[in-house]
């Protein structure tokens, strides 16, 4: 259906002529698309007859209403009703009479106003519809204004349609040109247009009930979020500071020319930082210097000097291995020793705070200048220049786990060798036991191995041991495969290097969770074989989140043999946390059952 509500009067305020029809009922006895007109005379519920009600056919079987209310006193005296029919109306008509200004202004400041408020921006057509011949014409001369307000100019009009958004008609008279091809084909435009949109709504409702009473798939809901593996930070250079401190494995000391007090170090540490101390120590001979002046320093510096007797005997060193005694010849230098030592054990990147200790020490400019230029030509690496700049704490780099690995299972230094699996290894004692607390225990308590240079290992391969000896001399490591990482684990916890074993742990998560679901399934890896492992070796991350990675790839490991091989609680923890669930497979099974049933395609599977 479509209703239509008209306000206003077409006739003129002075005309005699009342028995002239109205604009709706004119329309409505000439249209031709209009047929079965009923009228009948309404009221408001305050009981005055205020509008007439038309009902009739239109476009053969839509059913018409329209509410012809001729006088705007409805907002006055009924505002409940004149709100019901705005609101329930398709298309609004506004009519007035060009020739009666007074009721037009009245309309203007009164009534649109009302209009626009029942409206509540509402998106209804509005037709203006101003009906008439002007008798008189205002004039246009800016002097005269005789007959300035005797009628409704076009522009006026105009004017009030824009308020309202509306579609502005002048009809001059009520002929069948103005009323069916004019007024009526404007009027029949915004009823397709009323009559469309009832039906693409209706078609919405439709769908929308039609889609509420169909059955839907089920939602898949996402995993469980898998236990996150927090990563360990390094202590690297804290290890090899504290190895100063404890000076532990000592093998060589520094001494003043008096030989009154000693400074214990670890060859391996200086030569691993200086091409002096290599020169020093026999590492590199004076023919392999690429520069005559680094020489020409470790003569000036220092005298090696063998032999057994010592002030003090160094600790953690064998009885048959003596330490090598060094003789500082430069005073302030020797001084200044001790500051230099933990400079470089900690790293020699804090070259800030070696500056702020001597200074302190010797209060002195040109001798802290003096000690400071001996650490730089010490430090600097052969056939490049060293200035200050290249010594400060954001340009120095980190020496040891770069310079370390040139001394990684080589025999030059070593103090200790390890058999294992018919082959041997060399390594050296201060580095083993500043990184690993087990083989400090072992080299420095009442043990064999503490007097012992060949060390047997056993539970171990030669490449997983490599890897781990790496590690202690580098702190970084590169497994091969997940299996290798395992291995690495497994020799980690054995010797209690916990930081190795979290790394492990993350290479070992990041490689399965970097593999296709088609590669899983194929695999022959045993995931429940590293789940054991890692439980026997208390990783207890790694073991939380294979149970967990199981349970979430519940499809592909339930079809696998290893999955009999779970233990009751850990098939009970998968089970609880498997996903898909067993709801969700239910559910699927049921909605292909319909699908199938109904003989329609399946839009999900």
């Amino acid at each position: 259906s479509v209703n239509i509500v008209a306000f206003g009067n077409e006739r003129d305020g002075f005309s005699e002529d009342n028995q002239q029809p109205s604009l709706i009922w004119s329309y409505l006895g000439r249209s031709a698309l209009i047929s079965q007109i009923e009228s009948s005379l309404s009221a408001s519920h305050v009981g005055n007859p205020v509008f007439t009600e038309y009902q009739a056919c239109v476009f053969g079987n839509v059913r018409l209403v329209v509410h012809d209310c001729p006088v705007w006193d409805i907002f006055d005296s009924d505002w409940y009703t004149s709100c019901r029919l705005i609101g329930g109306a398709d298309i609004i008509v506004i009519k007035y009479s060009v020739n009666d200004k007074t009721s037009f202004q009245e309309l203007k400041d009164s009534y649109v106003p009302m209009v626009k408020k029942a409206l509540n921006h509402c998106s209804v057509p509005v037709i203006i519809s101003a009906i008439g011949v002007r008798k008189n014409v205002p004039c246009t001369c800016p002097l005269c204004t005789s007959d300035r307000r005797s009628c409704v100019t076009t522009s006026e009009g105009v004017q009030l349609a824009k308020e309202l958004g509306a579609t502005y008609l002048e009809l001059h008279t009520l002929n069948d040109f103005y009323i069916q091809k004019y007024f009526g084909g404007v009027l029949e435009y915004f009823m397709i247009q009323s009559l469309n949109q009832k039906s693409s709504e209706k078609m919405k409702k439709r769908k929308k009930t039609q889609k509420c009473h169909r059955v839907q798939p089920p939602q898949l809901e996402q995993p469980e979020k898998m236990p996150i593996l927090k990563g360990e930070a390094s202590h690297y250079n804290a290890d090899l500071h504290n190895l100063l401190c404890c000076c532990q494995c000592a093998d060589v000391a520094f001494y003043p020319e008096d030989l009154s007090t000693g400074v214990e170090a670890h060859k391996i540490i200086l030569c691993s930082v200086s091409h002096l101390f290599m020169l020093l120590f026999g590492v590199k001979s004076p023919s392999d210097a690429h520069d005559a002046s680094l020489m020409q320093l470790a003569q000036r510096l220092f005298v090696v000097e063998a032999g057994d007797a010592f002030p003090s005997s160094p600790r953690g060193v064998p009885p048959c291995v003596p330490p090598v005694r060094v003789v500082v010849k430069d005073s302030v230098f020797c001084s200044c020793l001790p500051d230099i030592l933990h400079f470089i054990y900690s790293g020699a990147f804090q070259w800030e705070r070696l500056e702020e200790d001597i200074k302190k020490k010797l209060k002195d400019p040109d001798k802290t200048e003096h000690v400071l230029e001996k650490v730089k030509c010490i430090l600097k690496t052969p056939g490049k220049l060293n200035t200050t700049k290249d010594c400060r704490s954001h340009q120095m780099k980190r020496l040891y786990n770069t310079s370390l690995r040139l001394f990684f299972n080589t025999p030059v230094l070593a103090d200790v060798i390890f058999k294992i699996q018919g082959a041997t290894v060399p390594a050296h004692r201060a580095v083993l036991v500043a990184r690993c607390e087990v083989m400090a225990a072992m080299f420095n308590g009442n043990y064999l191995e503490a007097n012992s240079v060949l060390v047997p290992v056993y539970g171990v391969s030669k490449d997983t041991f490599l890897s781990f000896l790496e590690y202690l001399y580098t702190d970084s490591c590169c497994p091969a495969s997940i299996l290798q990482a395992m291995s690495l684990l497994i020799c980690a916890e054995m010797y209690q290097v916990m930081r190795l074993q979290h790394i492990c742990e993350l290479y070992i998560i990041t490689q399965l969770q970097s593999m296709p679901s088609r590669e899983l399934a194929s695999t022959s890896l045993s995931i429940v074989s590293l789940l054991k492992k890692a439980k026997f070796h208390n990783s207890d991350c790694l073991s939380t989140w294979l149970l967990h990675f199981i349970a979430t790839n519940y499809l592909i490991f339930s079809q696998k043999p290893e999955f009999q091989e779970l233990s009751v609680e850990e098939r009970n923890f998968v089970e609880m946390h498997r996903w898909p669930s067993n709801l969700y497979l239910k559910q699927l099974a049921d909605y292909r059952n319909y699908i199938h049933s109904q003989k329609c395609h399946c839009t999900v599977m």
